[in-house]
């Protein structure tokens, strides 16, 4: 509290003591009272103007010589009927003042202070219709109940609702506020006087109201300034003798309001104001405020306890109308996720395509701005999605949950923020294979409209330079806080999208084991059925899928070529499962066609990259070319991309051949080297795929090592298994297939062995 002449700075206003104010709003009287003995201990300043009595004359007296004996012999009884004095207010009682008896609504309830508890009578002049019940209350808002409860959508219950609180308290603006999950509000519903410019559609920082008065709402479900310029009157004495604090006025209906929210009200012209909560589990959900322009305006008891009812059952309406809202949400999403599955269960079409296709997509499921879903090594989009695919992905995947949703992606995550402008908010699903499922949101601000005006120049008119808060400086503040925001994404959003990625799984599943047997199928019907059988050589070859059954790009080839000559080939296409097969087969088949017609390694690499550059442009594959006449040894041996192949020696020795290898197919393969060598007999040469080498557990040129180390032997007339070699250079955990061609020139050593 302040002492009237300087108002506390608008930082501190969170901090202020506004449980223990020292003083209450002067339209009613405090007295706090030991017990049992009814001994004043605490008046509030005004106490003489509704009793007659001083305050030096007031503090330990008797109960009964402050308001009179009628009146204590009744608070006496009252307190010694009923335990829970709060459930029971008002009590009527009749107070000897200076002109006479004055008829009060006494209000009570009990603080405890040090060792002792405290009675706390507030006494207000009666007004209103008499005597006070529930059967009065329950008239009052009878009509208005009637009507919440045939109130239709929430939109509807909010406006009934603020109908009915003013026609009941005669306020000239009564507006329904909505906080969200951070406590920013909301104005969603109002009814006000004609003339009165309009606050629908306002939102508000969450620092409009601190946590310590969100606290005191969930406390004290109403709040009344009949006179918003009141001089507040102080508590005497300001501290308990028996605790040495202030006394507390938590429950207190009298209690002082902050000088802030009294300048905010002032700046607004507000002349009077009641405030009633909306709880949803305990918990602060919203409020029904009321303002008054022409005046002062007293609300009589009675009819705020007929507010506070009427609130009471708005909220178990609206709380109600807002969890069934809730659950036809999540409903309507499971349906549009049903929707979406039985389309991505069918393999006729791309998985990424059909979970982001328009009719329906997974834009349908949570409302957002864009969608990206990268599945299947495909990246489809919907809706405003013109991101960096990568660095999102590569961030999705990096992410600890399954499950990762972010509001403010400037604050939690800039760099990533960077990549995307415009995207403030994400909703993002990590699936196995490093597929993932992103839902992104643009920042709240920009789909916000206050009262059909962002600017409300009406209010905006009438603020000077010296005017700290008003409207329309919180709601400025609000569009401050929320830049670089997203609307939060709703909870049962979240719980769709949650159980969709249970679901998501099963259908990969499936998919997985359809494209694995069409895949495994596919590339067993590609790869050659039996070797060509060229006398005085030996030809081997294995293929092996993945770990977990993944078949991806790798084939071998072996061809006789039209003038006698033997080509074997090794490729790799990047990626797995059916697309990746689907390339090497046609790369497969074309190689072939151009072994066939030119007959010349350099001329086949050339003709298969062009082909697969202007026909395959997402596709990449490298490849090794070994073209051999069977008569003489000559061998010419050519690669694009593809691991450096073993020369085999007639004395034992395995090692790299001394070549460049260019880029691969697909991406211009320049101009590739054909090294041109002769193979004696006992001489021989291998061909594998880089998953031999290059895994988890081993490093590309160890893996290499190793396999040197294989075909490198003392004794040259030791064969080599190679299945052995292809056993002892799998990992368990890789990820990509295994391919080993060997290829010796020995007519001596049975088939199968190495020189």
């Amino acid at each position: 509290m302040t002492d009237g002449t300087a108002m506390p700075d608008l930082d501190t206003c969170a901090d202020e003591p506004i449980r223990v104010p020292g003083s209450v709003q002067p339209h009613g009287v405090l007295i706090a009272v030991s017990e049992p003995d009814l001994v004043v201990r605490h008046v509030s300043a005004n106490v003489t103007d509704l009793t007659g009595v001083a305050v030096p004359d007031a503090l330990g007296a008797p109960l009964a010589d402050v308001v009179g004996t009628a009146a204590e012999r009744v608070l006496r009884a009252h307190v010694r009927t009923f335990g829970d004095l709060r459930a029971r207010n008002p009590v009527e009682v009749e107070v000897e003042g200076p002109t006479g008896g004055v008829v009060a609504d006494a209000i009570l309830h009990r603080v405890a202070t040090g060792s002792r508890n405290l009675l706390v009578v507030e006494l207000e002049t009666a007004q209103g219709p008499r005597p006070f019940s529930f059967p009065n209350t329950y008239q009052a808002v009878r009509g208005a109940l009637e009507r919440l409860n045939h109130a239709g959508p929430l939109e509807q219950l909010y406006d009934v609702a603020a109908q009915e609180v003013r026609a009941l308290t005669g306020f000239d603006r009564v507006m329904v506020y909505r906080f969200d999950a951070e406590y920013s509000g909301e104005v969603v519903a109002e009814a006000r006087r004609a003339d009165l410019n309009s606050f629908l559609g306002l939102h508000y920082p969450a620092s409009d109201i601190p946590a310590q008065a969100r606290a005191l709402y969930e406390t004290n479900w109403l709040r009344l300034i009949p006179d918003v310029a009141y001089a507040p009157s102080p508590l005497v004495p300001a501290v308990d003798e028996a605790s040495g604090e202030p006394l507390d006025l938590t429950h207190s209906v009298l209690r002082s309001v902050s000088p802030v929210h009294l300048e905010y009200l002032g700046n607004m012209g507000v002349r009077a104001s009641m405030s009633i909560s909306l709880l949803r589990d305990g918990r602060l959900w919203g409020l029904v405020a009321c303002h008054h322009y022409a005046g002062p305006h007293a609300v009589p008891y009675g009819v705020r306890a007929a507010a506070e009812f009427l609130g009471s059952a708005l909220s178990l309406r609206l709380v109600a109308r807002a969890q069934d809202r809730e659950l036809e949400r999540e409903l309507a999403a499971q349906a549009q996720i049903a929707r979406v599955l039985r389309v991505a269960r069918d393999h006729d079409h791309g998985l990424a395509e059909a979970l982001a296709g328009d009719g329906p997509g997974l834009l349908s499921v949570v409302p957002a701005h864009g969608l990206v879903v990268v599945a299947d090594g495909r990246t489809a989009t919907a809706g405003d999605a013109a991101v960096d695919v990568a660095a999102l992905r590569a961030w999705v995947l990096d992410q600890p949950e399954p499950v990762t949703v972010r509001s403010a992606l400037g604050v939690s995550d800039p760099a990533l923020a960077a990549s995307m402008p415009g995207v403030a908010g994400l909703l993002a699903v990590r699936l196995p294979d490093d597929q993932v499922v992103v839902w992104l949101r643009g920042e709240q601000v920009r789909d916000i409209y206050w009262g059909g005006d962002p600017q409300n120049k009406a209010i905006a008119r009438r603020e000077g330079d010296d005017v700290r808060l008003s409207p329309r400086k919180s709601f400025d503040q609000w569009r401050e806080e929320v830049r670089g925001r997203c609307e939060p994404w709703a909870p049962e959003h979240v719980r769709a999208v949650e159980d969709l990625r249970s679901r998501l799984l099963e259908v990969i599943i499936v998919r997985n084991r359809w494209q694995m047997t069409a895949v495994h199928t596919m590339q067993l019907s590609l790869l050659p059925r039996d070797l060509p059988t060229v006398p005085g050589w030996a030809l081997q070859a294995r293929y092996v899928p993945a770990a977990g059954g993944r078949v991806g790009g790798d084939w071998y080839d072996a061809l006789r070529l039209p003038d006698g000559r033997l080509a074997v080939v090794v490729g790799d296409v990047a990626g797995h499962g059916l697309g990746a097969a689907a390339a090497m087969g046609q790369l497969r088949n074309a190689l072939r066609a151009y072994l066939m017609k030119s007959q010349d390694v350099r001329e086949a690499l050339l003709d298969i990259d062009e082909l697969a550059r202007r026909t395959m442009p997402e596709d990449m594959a490298t490849v090794a070319v070994v073209v051999v006449d069977p008569l003489t040894g000559r061998a010419s041996v050519g690669a694009a991309g593809h691991p450096r192949p073993l020369r085999l020696t007639a004395d034992g020795q395995a090692t790299l051949l001394p070549m460049r290898v260019d880029r691969p197919v697909g991406v211009g393969s320049g101009d590739p080297q054909v090294v041109e060598l002769h193979l004696e007999p006992g001489a021989g040469i291998v061909l594998y795929s880089d998953g031999l080498v290059d895994s988890r557990t081993t490093a590309l040129a160890d893996g290499i090592d190793r396999l040197v180390q294989h075909f490198d032997r003392p004794d040259p007339t030791v064969p080599v298994d190679i299945d052995e070699v292809v056993a002892d250079c799998s990992d368990p955990d890789s990820k990509d297939d295994m391919t080993l061609l060997l290829l010796c020139r020995d007519v001596d050593l049975p088939a199968g062995a190495r020189p």
